[in-house]
């Protein structure tokens, strides 16, 4: 049997990418994470506004 896909409405800005995925509880949760190589940053948040503000005010120390 396949495995579900964990994230779903994927969206980048700019070198961040905000996905929505199930927590343990069944509540949809969002998730900002940072794909620069070597910066490591990310963060989930309860709302899908929260997270992409994260990702617009995101500045990574790896540039």
């Amino acid at each position: 049997m396949a495995r579900r896909d964990q994230f779903h409405s994927i969206a980048h800005v700019g070198p961040v990418q905000i996905g929505t995925f199930r927590d343990p509880y069944g509540r949809s949760r969002h998730a900002a994470v940072c794909t620069a190589e070597r910066c490591g940053w990310s963060s989930d948040y309860a709302s899908r506004a929260a997270a992409t503000l994260a990702a617009r005010t995101h500045r990574c120390r790896i540039a």
